[in-house]
C-alpha cells in the first residue's frame, strides 16, 4: 500500500517562503534524490489565501511512496542531508512531517 509523506510549513503571510525556488528547485531535488528509493510522485501545494493576521499553512509538499519501506529508504538515503541543507534557500520556517495512507 502506498504511503504519503506530507511536509508542511506553517507561518504568516509575512514569513519568508520562496514559492518559485520551492516549486522549481527544491521539489525537483526531492524527486531526484528519492525516486530510486520508491518515490512515486511529489508536488508542492499552496493555500488559496492566508489571513495576514493568523498563522496558517504556507506550503505543503506531498510525497507519495510505493510503500513504507520506500519511505524509510528515502529518509536514510545519501541525498537526504542535502535536501535538509537546502531548506534555508527558500524559507526560515521549520517543516513539519506527517505520514498518511490512502483509505
Amino acid at each position: 500500500m502506498s504511503v504519503i509523506l506530507y511536509v508542511s510549513y506553517t507561518g504568516t503571510a509575512q514569513d519568508r517562503f520562496d514559492r518559485e525556488y520551492y516549486s522549481h528547485k527544491h521539489v525537483p531535488m526531492v524527486i531526484e534524490a528519492w525516486k530510486a528509493c520508491g518515490l512515486v510522485s511529489a508536488q508542492a501545494l499552496y493555500p488559496l489565501s492566508l489571513d495576514e493576521n493568523q498563522p496558517g499553512t504556507v506550503a505543503i509538499c506531498e510525497c507519495v511512496f510505493r510503500d513504507e519501506a520506500a519511505l524509510e529508504a528515502a529518509l536514510s538515503a545519501p541525498g537526504t542531508p542535502a535536501l535538509v541543507a537546502d531548506v534555508p534557500n527558500f524559507t526560515d520556517l521549520a517543516g513539519q512531517h506527517h505520514r498518511g495512507a490512502p483509505l
